[in-house]
């Protein structure tokens, strides 16, 4: 017996007394919606068998289980199991002392303080205002740039000297590195580096691509991985994340900025009295046994 069935067959009590003492088939299926199961004569609804799903982050909201799949199946036995096990608790009396109802209040309090925060963030975080705040951000943000440049690592200076030398008379950038750089991830592509910002690159790197402009060959100069030719092949400005690539950034701003002005709205008016002083700045609480 597992702790998420107990947790569950707790949920489901809960359910029971939200809803007070339905009878038997008071549970009817909303348009769409169809029982997959009974116990004890009260049905189990394919939406119950989904809302769990969900609720075990085996689906995303709003994705359907398709009835004949093994998962369905998994979750469906589970929601009996759970349904089974709050009725025994009921035929035991279980429902009725005093530990078990103050269980059942604390978790009927979560549920609908829950719900009223999926109410707030369902009205708060919409498309209207996710677009909003993106565009925010793009005025409000700094592109840095970012550079498109080839490279040939070797081994020592004066190699890199003799190599430069070859690329000003004429000689193939593009074929030194092929033949002499001793960096395995860009040889056999000519030494490209693909676009990237300074950054993301060892010091010497951004060092040298500073000043630099297209076109330019910069170095030989030293880096962890050896003496570096450099061959600027672009420079321009960094392109701003797209709307898409930033939703799950904003969606999450926007939720926890409801969230926390729902909770200091709420909070105001001198609501809540705290009866325990406070600890003093800087304090940490010590684990017990500790002095």
């Amino acid at each position: 017996m597992t702790a998420k069935i107990l947790a569950g067959a707790m949920a489901l009590t809960l359910i029971g007394t939200l809803g007070g003492c339905a009878k038997p088939d008071a549970a009817k299926p909303l348009p769409g919606d169809s029982a997959v199961a009974r116990v004890d004569g009260r049905p189990i609804l394919k939406s119950d068998v989904t809302r769990e799903a969900v609720a075990q982050g085996l689906i995303g909201e709003g994705e359907q289980l398709d009835v004949n799949s093994d998962l369905f199946r998994k979750v469906l036995d589970e929601v009996v199991d759970q349904k089974l096990l709050a009725a025994e608790a009921i035929r035991r009396g279980i429902d009725k002392q005093p530990a078990a109802q103050r269980r059942v209040a604390a978790a009927r309090e979560r549920i609908l303080g829950d719900m009223v925060v999926e109410g707030a963030v369902d009205n708060a975080v919409n498309e209207n205002a996710i677009k909003a705040l993106y565009q925010e951000q793009l005025k409000l943000g700094r592109q840095g740039e970012e550079f498109r440049a080839r490279q040939i690592v070797v081994a020592s200076e004066p190699e890199a000297g003799a190599i430069k030398k070859q690329i000003s008379s004429g000689a193939s950038f593009e074929g030194l590195a092929a033949n002499r750089s001793i960096d395995a991830q860009t040889r056999s592509s000519g030494g490209d580096l693909g676009y990237f910002t300074s950054d993301v690159m060892p010091a010497a790197y951004g060092a040298a691509l500073k000043p630099a402009k297209t076109g330019q060959i910069l170095g030989p100069f030293k880096s962890d991985s050896g003496w570096v030719i450099l061959k600027v092949e672009d420079r321009r400005k960094q392109a701003p994340p797209t709307l898409e690539a930033s939703r799950s950034q904003i969606v999450r701003f926007l939720t926890y900025a409801q969230v926390g002005d729902l909770l200091k709205t709420l909070r105001g008016k001198d609501r809540v009295e705290l009866l325990t002083p406070a600890a003093p700045s800087g304090a940490t609480a010590k684990p017990k046994g500790q002095s």
